[in-house]
Parts: structure tokens; sequence; C-alpha cells
């Protein structure tokens, strides 16, 4: 990452990570985050405790590793209780002071009293901390003073400074975090009161925003920078305005990361900072301008083919040199993995392999793609062949980057032809309008960063759509202008099938050898349309199968809406789904799955931006009730 610089916006110049964030021992954690880049680490005195490392080994392991140690916590429960109680204190204080020593520390983390303070008064903290500072200094140790969001008395970290302040020593400071800041909506912009020498360290997390019980918040559900509802870039500039030049570190408490592989996750946090970094200087990618296509990969790819030509799509021919084919219908591209060999191993038996996005410069974003060492995708091509760059997704699917443009784009042509006059596909069938991907559980975080950092996505507030088979998390992110849309579900804990065989993709090839299939969870890909009754109606002639939906739903649409009594005929009639909110109305209907994968074919009249969230749980349960049959 750039240095600070005198003439444009501030940047990190020195990242670290708590080793808390990460899973294993207190070794395979500093070995994750020397792989992954970070300059240093906080080291959390659970772990130091619970390893066979003395801390003379730990010292010299980090020298080895090229890391620094930053800073040592949490001290807790020092201050605001009676004399007998604080001298109990500053002696287990001058013992961490004495390890501090041998691991070569020189900064410890004090959190304000959660437990043991009872009738506080601030005078009597003030010059507890100052006692404190005093020992600290005899073993040439600084002191970062955290405001904990539970903290009993000291919860703010205005309250924090003010102590800090009357303190008044040199080697007192203050560390700032976000979780604990904005966890409780604090005004960042009373940073710029504080010197920046005064901050002596800063902590950072995101988190989804949810509402319970902050303690419970923070232990179970922070996630790291890009991947919450945080507002961490203004965090960051109203921090930069006080002059701190210090580590930006990660502390981040997950039940997730604490079962995943350990350099994984450190590489995933590392580019977490790295998209904050760019986000707060005002760096921003270059979004995609629309949808070039999606590939699905089927077992019986007969099956998809019968579907999508009941849709209305056009088949334009096998590619030339793959065992692909490509389906159209306006601007819609689908194309069709016909590999016959080892069929995919996984209920279903099929999965959306890759999308295909169009942006202004493809090279620009595959190198921004390098530079957060995203996976490269390859696909295999000729010389007269069009060179699509790709880059694979955490879930392992592969995002291709084509050229923005009006027009077929170059590679449609390596398409055999057919014959003339056929049919250009159903012309009320207008392009793709989203595409639904299913995250294994241990991914949708990683998923949602992946997107946003390369991409610019920006996220809109996760909602919990009920299933037969329990609470499906679903975070939409797109594209400000809605040209690409991509609706994430988690798939939850339980019903991810584990490590099975791979999809090949059109690129002919995988070396991404972590991909899991999203097999126990359905996915789709949902056109835009102009008439989406009438697609339906057209379809239904073709031969094609609706996903049934209930009388009930249809007598509930009728007590919600006031709708003509036609037009909700026209609706049963023809399996389609409705919603209305304040900016338009929303028309849409299902195919059957083939065999997880779907098709959805929605209308959108006036500013209407959702995607029938009413509709989903019947959806679901429809596709529950034919997966039983």
């Amino acid at each position: 990452m750039s240095q600070i610089s005198s003439t444009g916006p501030a940047r990190m110049q020195k990242t670290s990570i708590a080793t808390v964030c990460l899973a294993g021992t207190l070794e395979e954690k500093m070995r994750a985050a020397a792989e992954a880049g970070f300059h240093g680490i906080e080291v959390f005195e659970p772990d130091l405790v619970a390893s066979p490392l003395s801390p003379e080994q730990v010292r010299d392991l980090a020298e080895e590793l090229g890391l620094t140690l930053d800073l040592y916590q949490p001290f807790r429960d020092l201050e605001g209780v009676p004399e007998e109680q604080f001298q109990q204190n500053l002696r287990r204080l001058e013992a961490k002071f004495q390890l501090m020593q041998r691991l070569g520390v020189d900064l410890i983390l004090l959190c304000s009293n959660v437990g043991t303070a009872t009738n506080w008064e601030d005078p009597v903290a003030v010059e507890q901390l100052r006692r404190a500072a005093d020992l600290a200094a005899e073993y040439d140790v600084r002191i970062a003073y955290e405001a904990l969001a539970w903290g009993r008395f000291v919860n703010t970290y205005e309250h924090s400074w003010s102590l800090v302040q009357q303190a008044d020593r040199p080697n007192l400071g203050l560390c700032l975090d976000s979780f604990h800041i904005l966890s409780r909506r604090g005004d960042v912009t009373g940073f710029r009161d504080i010197p920046g020498e005064k901050v002596f360290f800063v902590q950072m997390a995101d988190a989804p925003l949810l509402l319970m019980d902050v303690l419970s918040w923070s232990r179970h559900h922070r996630n790291f920078p890009g991947e919450g509802g945080f507002d961490l870039v203004t965090f960051m500039r109203e921090l930069y305005a006080t002059g701190y030049t210090g580590p930006v570190s990660l502390e981040v408490f997950s039940d997730v990361y604490r079962q995943t592989e350990s350099v994984r996750t450190a590489r995933e946090a590392m580019r977490s900072l790295q998209w904050l970094d760019d986000a707060q200087s005002g760096d921003v990618p270059a979004r995609p301008t629309g949808w070039d296509f999606a590939e699905v990969r089927a077992a019986e790819p007969a099956d998809l083919v019968e579907v999508l030509t009941q849709l209305g799509f056009a088949d334009r021919g096998r590619h030339r040199t793959k065992d692909v084919h490509l389906f159209a219908a306006g601007d819609a591209r689908v194309v069709t993995n016909d590999r016959a060999e080892a069929p995919l191993e996984h209920a279903g038996g099929s999965v959306i392999a890759s999308v295909g996005l169009q942006v202004p410069d493809p090279r620009s974003t595959a190198e921004h793609a390098r530079d957060l060492h995203f996976p490269k995708a390859w696909r295999a091509n000729r010389a007269d062949e069009m060179v699509l760059r790709g880059v694979q997704a955490p879930d392992g699917t592969e995002v291709f980057l084509a050229p923005s443009t009006a027009a077929a784009p170059q590679w449609v042509g390596e398409y055999g032809s057919r014959a003339e006059g056929e049919t250009a596909g159903d012309d009320l069938i207008l392009g793709i309008d989203h595409v639904n991907l299913a995250q294994p559980w241990q991914w949708f975080e990683e998923g949602v960063l992946f997107y946003r950092s390369l991409f610019g996505l920006e996220a809109q507030v996760s909602n919990d759509v009920a299933s037969p088979q329990g609470l499906v998390r679903s975070e939409v992110m797109r594209t400000p202008d809605g040209a690409v849309r991509i609706p994430l579900n988690l798939i939850p804990h339980g019903l991810d099938p584990g490590r099975s065989a791979e999809p090949r993709s059109l690129s002919g090839h995988v070396d991404h050898d972590e991909l899991r299939l999203k097999a126990a969870y359905p996915q789709h890909v949902a056109f835009l349309s102009s008439d989406a009754v009438e697609v339906a109606r057209r379809a239904r002639g073709r031969g094609l199968r609706m996903l049934p939906v209930p009388s009930n739903y249809y007598e509930d649409l009728a007590a919600r809406f006031n709708l003509d009594e036609g037009f909700l005929a026209e609706l049963r009639e023809n399996d389609v789904m409705y919603d209305r909110d304040e900016g338009g109305e929303f028309l849409h209907f299902y195919t059957r799955t083939v065999g997880t994968v779907f098709f959805e074919v929605v209308e959108r009249r006036g500013g209407y931006e959702g995607y029938g969230a009413g509709s989903a749980p019947v959806r679901l349960a429809a596709q529950y009730d034919l997966d039983r049959q």
C-alpha cells in the first residue's frame, strides 16, 4: 500500500491483525498473517497462554517471519475500583509489563472497566490511570485506553479521551475501535479534537446492522471491512484528519472465521484493508455496465436446453472449439456446458459455473483483481478467438470480463450459425436482470467483499426469507443504476455438501481446488422482459412446466392489493406472481429446477427496485415440495 502523502489522501502505512481473527495455534496464526502480507500482529493474550511457545520464542518467530508485535491485549477491569482492589490490579498489570518485555512489545491495550467498577468517580479513575501509566513508564511501556461499547461507566471514546487528557501522561493514549464507536452510533467527526500522537492504536471491524445486545453482537458477528454495514470510509477519513500515522489493525470476533482455514482468512482480511484504503482515498473501481452472459453446467444438458427453448431462447449453435452452446433472446445470453464426462457429483447435477460482466476496461479490472490477489479464471482460446480475462469468486464461480458494448459481443461470432430465417428468440425478453448465487456459509462475507472490492457493487440491507428448511439470509450486491444485480443467498451451515467434483466452465479448465458446489440450495438466472404474462403464456404454449403457485397465494394477493379481477385471474392462470411498492410493480414467474438451477422471468413497471421478497417463501416452499416428490 502507498504511504501517506502530504499532497494526496492519507493512506495506510502499516497493517496489523489481531490473532483472535484467525483459527489455529498462535504459530499458525502468525504464519498466516505473514503469508497474507501483514506488517504486524496484535498478540491476543488467550492465544499466548494456550501456546507451547515461550514469549522469547514468539518474539524470535515474529522476527523470522518479518512481523512486528504491535500490541498486547487485553488488560481488563483496572480503573474505578477501591484502593485495595486497585493495588491488586497494579500487581496484575506489572506482571503483564514484565511479560511484554520478554515478548518485545511496548504497547498494551487497556479496556474500560465492565465488571468491577461500582461507585464511579472520574477523578478516582483519572488518578488510577495516571498511576498505571507511571508504572508502565518504568518498563518503557505505553498504554492504549479503549472505551468498550458495553463499558459500565466509560463506553464512548469522548469519555475515554477526557480521562486520558486529565491523566496527562505521555505514555497514556487512546485506542480507537470502529466497532465500539459505530455500534453506539458515535460521531466520528469528534476525532478532529484529538491530536494524532495521542491515538496510540486503531482497531477496525465491520458488522452487519443488527438489533441485539452489543456484547453478543461484538463477540459473534463482527466481520472484515467491506463485509458489513458500518461507514468505515468516513471513520478512516476523520481518523487521518487527526494526523494519525500508526498501524491500522483488524480485530474481528467471528464464529465463522474461527472455523475456516487461517491463511485464506488472513488473505481475506488483507483484501478488506486494501478495499478500505482505496475507498477512503476515493480510489473506487470501475463498475460493470451490464451482463454479458451466464453459463450453466448440467449433467443432463438436454433438460436445460428444453427449458431455455420453451422460454423462447434461440439456439445459436455450438462453439467451434469447446463443448458449449449459446442460447440467446434479446440481450440475454446463456451458455450451456455440454461436457458429459465426469458428471457433477452432487444432488441435482447443475450449477451456475460462470458469468460474464461488461466492464469499461477488462484489462484494468483484471489488474485490479491481481492486486487484490483473487485467483485467475482461465479460458483456453485460439489466436482467432476473443480473449476473455477472468477471475474466480470465493464460491468458485468464474467471472469473465468483457468490454462494454451496445452490440452483440465479439465472442458470439465463435458459435456456429443456424439456418436462414431462424428466430432471434422471444422479442419480449430484453436481457439478464439478475443472477442469484448460493454461497457456502463460510464464504458468504468473503463473497460480499469480492463484489464490492473488485467491482464497486453496493450491498443492500440483507433480508431473512422463510423456507421449509429455515431462514435464508439474502444480500443483494448491485450497481447504483441496477445494471448488474447479484443476490447472494447463504447456504445454511449443515446443508453445504462439502468438497465435491468441480464444474468445468467455458474456460475448459478449473484450477481452484477449494471450489465447493452450491448443491444444497437452488440458484437461478432472472431475465428481464417487457411483458412477463405474455412470456409465460407463450412458454406454456411451448410446453414449459412452470413452478406451480398455490391458490392461497392469489387469495392473499387479493387481500393485500386492490387488483382488477381479470388481471388477477390472468396471473393465476399463468402462475405469475406479483408485488408492488411505492416505486412501481413487479411481475415474475419461475421455471421448475433443472437439478438445482432454475430460471425466472421478471417485468419491472415504474421504479420498482426489489425482487418480490413476499413471493420468495412461496417459491421456496413450492420447490421443496417438488423435490420431495
